[in-house]
């Protein structure tokens, strides 16, 4: 990670490990079944390139880092992650939870900046399949069924 000031209190190992912190959310978005299906990954990709340039101004060089590694990083994550959904989602939590660790190292204002960022990532995906579903079975409006 090139000219991250904020992330050069980080080690080389943590600067790599949070730029998996999009693809495991983005995993955690997508695990209501257990696995990332096709059209999940396709949104959290088509995401996380949208946010190197629509993410708030102090994520900006990380989400351009993230980017680079974002497909190779989610694609290794979800081979490598277990199998079945109560064993993925808690591989993924602990993870996540070894991150938070990582995050809260930046100071209060980039962890803060950092968790609405993921929060919006997660959203995202979670709605990702539901979207494209809706919009296939039901392309018209129906007031409390397809209103996001």
């Amino acid at each position: 990670m090139k000219n991250m000031k904020p992330f050069k209190k980080l080690s080389l190992e943590e600067n790599k490990a949070l730029l998996k912190f999009p693809a495991y959310i983005s995993l955690l978005a997508a695990n209501n079944d257990g696995t990332l299906d096709e059209i999940q990954k396709k949104s959290a990709i088509k995401f996380a390139h949208t946010k190197t340039f629509s993410c708030d101004p102090l994520l900006t060089l990380f989400y351009k880092e993230a980017d680079r590694v974002f497909e190779d990083n989610i694609e290794q994550i979800d081979k490598d992650l277990p199998k079945g959904k109560e064993r993925r989602e808690a591989s993924i939590k602990r993870e996540l939870l070894n991150l938070e660790k990582i995050v809260r190292k930046l100071g209060k204002k980039y962890t803060s900046t950092m968790h609405n960022s993921m929060e919006s990532f997660k959203n995202h995906v979670s709605k990702a399949h539901h979207n494209v579903l809706v919009d296939f079975v039901l392309p018209l409006s129906i007031p409390g069924l397809t209103d996001n």
